[in-house]
């Protein structure tokens, strides 16, 4: 017990030994962007630094000259010719001028290089978020998710345009200043590189404890947006069950360690220049002090004591710039870490082959047509180069499928089940029981471990999971609009459809009407997830886009359970008009609105208890029957 406790402190030491470190793999992949996509900008950004800061150590350097070879000599004349004098401050002038423009070049380049990459980076992110399976999102907070393309991407945005230029001038500044004072004198390059061991000794410790907490700082960050975002959407639930001090009490314990972290995070941080500009005083003093000793002894001159003095500002400013940069730039590298790590997210896998194509009949054989004909067909191409069409009916078979999240934890066990096509199959059983598993798992949003689902007699893991999800439609209980028109929003299922198919979608589903009297019709803006409608005039625009979408399978999941009795009954005439003809599974609290069905399946815990249809299963008196006559209820 006692190893395995110190096995633990250890492996978290070296955790955040690593964490407050560069990460070189994440370094050069992110020059691969950089360096991949603006080339020949990246290379006028090196130049430009160098530039910038040779003509920074030659403007110091110039100043010996300027003392010693033409102010001194002028000290004492009677008629002084300042002629020469004036014609070098103007040369000084222009090599100050060039260092100027080569700084303003480098960073505007780097704007327009790290607003490019942000730009891929960004786009690559949430293109690869949309192959992501749903599993992702079961398992990763939203708000966490967002801190990734925000706070993470923002830090790195800072990174590349200032640290990372930053630390490179400051860099190319101290080789070229080192290079100068070792030609000026070497003794008091001496004194310079003992402070300067000090300063790289205070900078590590400083530096180093102010990046691991930057660090742990982005984390907390996306800790606290995640638990925002939750608060945010579940606001009525807070109200309703009086959870306010609790979600404060929750909120400040998160809240309190992000300010933690950011506390000492910028403790280190701001001490950290400070500490180094102080050293840097007491070398300048030292130096003033023993360079006054050797002009006197006409072993120094006045102008390369002068210039000796800025160097040491020179020197010592890029060493604590360079510490302070460190900081960020380890902050946005480990925000890149997350970046990548979204990226790199494994792919929703797909080796299905079977496609779904348009059809026809031709000479009483079904083929593939160029042309929307309102017929489907599975196209299934053989190993043998044979290419067979079967018709898209909506006949879905559960052969003893067992399925669970997790490998070591089934939730659904030897299930299985029939829907002919055009029948109504209803699911029913307490929460958990299984029924919306079932439906996830037509759509291949999740795979079985054990068993066989076929959909026209094909294994579904055969159908491409696009194909799949295009004969499919789904009605949920929570409804997801986004900001666009009323029209906008039901033509989602449908992005070619006609504004006249839009309004006969929203008239089968009984929504026309309400539309019509809302400000601007269909052109209605919404925005927020339906901000401004009713959760029942919501749930019928999910219904509008269903059957805009006019699948042959359709999925109403608790479709109805957010509209009133009332407002029910005007749906379910829509609804009814919806699933003729259609192959529908439903899942239901309401047992009245299940009375049709051809076929009901009674679950708990992941099992079939009973199926039959309403009458025969009024018959058994077995557990449907007790739900329907309220002696047990549905929780």
């Amino acid at each position: 017990m006692e190893k395995k406790k110190n096995k633990e402190i250890k492996n978290k030491k070296e955790n955040k030994k690593s964490r407050s470190t560069v990460n070189f793999a994440t370094v050069k992949r992110l020059l691969k962007y950089a360096v991949g996509i603006y080339k020949f900008q990246f290379v006028i950004v090196i130049i430009s630094i160098i530039i910038s800061a040779i003509a920074n150590v030659m403007g110091i350097q110039f100043l010996k000259t300027l003392i010693d070879e033409y102010i001194m000599p002028l000290i004492g004349k009677e008629n002084p010719d300042f002629s020469p004098l004036f014609k070098a401050v103007l040369g000084m002038g222009a090599m100050y001028l060039i260092g100027i423009t080569a700084t303003y070049i480098y960073n505007r380049l780097m704007i327009n290089i790290s607003q490019g990459v942000l730009r891929k980076i960004r786009a690559e992110m949430f293109n690869h978020m949309q192959t992501l399976p749903i599993k992702y999102f079961d398992t990763h907070a939203h708000g966490e998710i967002m801190s990734t393309y925000t706070n993470d991407v923002d830090a790195l945005r800072e990174m590349l345009s200032q640290s990372i230029p930053q630390v490179f001038s400051a860099v190319i500044t101290m080789a070229s200043i080192l290079i100068s004072m070792i030609a000026t004198n070497i003794y008091l390059t001496g004194i310079v590189l003992g402070m300067v061991v000090l300063m790289i000794f205070i900078a590590k410790y400083l530096g180093g404890n102010s990046s691991k907490y930057f660090v742990n700082q982005q984390e907390d960050i996306g800790k606290v947006n995640g638990y925002i975002e939750e608060m945010i959407e579940g606001q009525k639930v807070v109200k309703v069950f009086n959870y306010e001090d609790k979600s404060k009490e929750k909120f400040d314990k998160i809240n309190d360690a992000l300010c933690d972290s950011s506390t000492n995070a910028n403790m280190y941080a701001n001490i950290l220049m400070p500490c180094i500009m102080n050293i840097g005083n007491l070398g300048y003093v030292f130096v003033a002090i023993i360079g006054g000793m050797l002009s006197v002894n006409n072993i120094l001159t006045v102008g390369s004591i002068a210039a000796f003095l800025q160097y040491i500002k020179a020197f010592t400013n890029p060493v604590g710039q360079v510490s302070q940069e460190m900081n960020y730039v380890i902050m946005a590298l480990a925000g890149a870490e997350r970046i990548f790590a979204l990226i790199d997210e494994e792919q929703e896998q797909d080796e299905g082959y079977v496609t779904l194509v348009n059809a026809k009949m031709e000479k009483g054989k079904l083929v593939e047509a160029d042309e929307r004909t309102g017929l489907w067909a599975w196209k299934h191409p053989h190993h043998d180069g044979r290419i067979t069409y079967k018709k898209l009916c909506g006949h879905v078979e559960f052969e003893n499928v067992d399925f669970g999240y997790t490998e070591n934890k089934i939730v659904l066990h030897d299930i299985t089940l029939e829907a002919k096509e055009g029948q109504k199959v209803s699911f029913v059983g307490a929460t958990g029981a299984g029924k919306t598993t079932i439906t996830n798992l037509i759509n291949r949003f999740y795979d079985i471990q054990d068993g066989k689902i076929r959909y026209d007699g094909i294994n579904i893991k055969k159908i491409k999971k696009e194909d799949l999800r295009k004969s499919l439609g789904m009605v949920l209980q929570d409804t997801s609009l986004f900001t666009g028109t009323i029209k906008d929003n039901i033509r989602y299922a449908n992005l070619n459809a006609s504004d006249e198919e839009v309004e006969n979608a929203a008239k089968l589903a009984n929504a026309d009407h309400f539309i019509k009297n809302l400000p601007n019709g269909y052109d209605t803006v919404i925005s927020g997830g339906g901000e401004g409608l009713s959760q029942g005039q919501r749930q019928l625009l999910s219904i509008a886009r269903a059957a805009l979408y006019n699948p042959p399978v359709l999925i109403l999941d608790e479709a109805t359970s957010s509209i009133d009795t009332r407002t029910e009954q005007i749906v379910q005439k829509g609804m009814d008009s919806l699933m003729k003809g259609r192959t529908v599974f439903v899942i239901a609290h309401r047992l009245s609105t299940i009375r049709n069905s051809d076929l009901i399946m009674v679950l708990d815990h992941g099992r079939i208890l009973e199926r039959g249809n309403h009458e025969e299963l009024m018959a058994k008196k077995g557990m449907y029957y007790a739900l329907y006559t309220g002696a047990i209820e549905i929780d």
